[in-house]
């Protein structure tokens, strides 16, 4: 499977939204907003990494990072998220690759840290952890994930951007 990685274009909208909406159809824990908070953070300027994954010409995964805040004043934080794939495309490696590809974005940016909201057997393999000294407020800490990519003793509560309260 020949899969390119590259960064959203405007072109890539209708695409991006449409994988989203497939892509957390079925998820159980999904509150079904994910499309209108990538559309927030990208009309708010908060998309610091924005990929997609291209099979054929056409938009099968996607991948987005912003920025966010953390209660002790740390800064070089961000979250990554949401992070779709086509149901049909998944289980092919397309999430591991735009993952990787986002963090190692993040890296060549000097980010201190990255965190996420997802399940731990998928996102521990890219070296993420549950972090006692991270917290969103009102998840359960196993499934809020963080990595450290310098020594930064960040810790408190997490605050992503206002985008991820759309509700439409």
């Amino acid at each position: 499977m020949d899969i390119l990685i590259r960064d959203e274009v405007p072109a890539d909208g209708a695409g991006i939204e449409a994988v989203t909406l497939s892509a957390f159809e079925m998820a159980p824990y999904s509150s079904h907003t994910e499309q209108f908070i990538i559309r927030d953070l990208r009309a708010a300027g908060q998309m610091t990494v924005s990929r997609v994954a291209e099979y054929q010409g056409a938009v099968v995964g996607h991948v987005a990072v912003s920025p966010v805040t953390v209660s002790d004043g740390t800064s070089g934080w961000y979250g990554l998220g949401p992070l779709s794939v086509l149901p049909e495309h998944q289980g092919k490696g397309i999430g591991s690759l735009l993952v990787k590809d986002a963090l190692g974005l993040l890296k060549a940016q000097a980010a201190s840290g990255c965190v996420l909201l997802g399940e731990p057997e998928y996102y521990s393999r890219f070296g993420f952890v549950a972090d006692p000294q991270l917290v969103l407020e009102n998840v359960p800490p196993e499934y809020f994930l963080a990595k450290r990519f310098d020594n930064a003793g960040a810790q408190g509560e997490v605050i992503y951007h206002r985008a991820f309260l759309a509700r439409a």
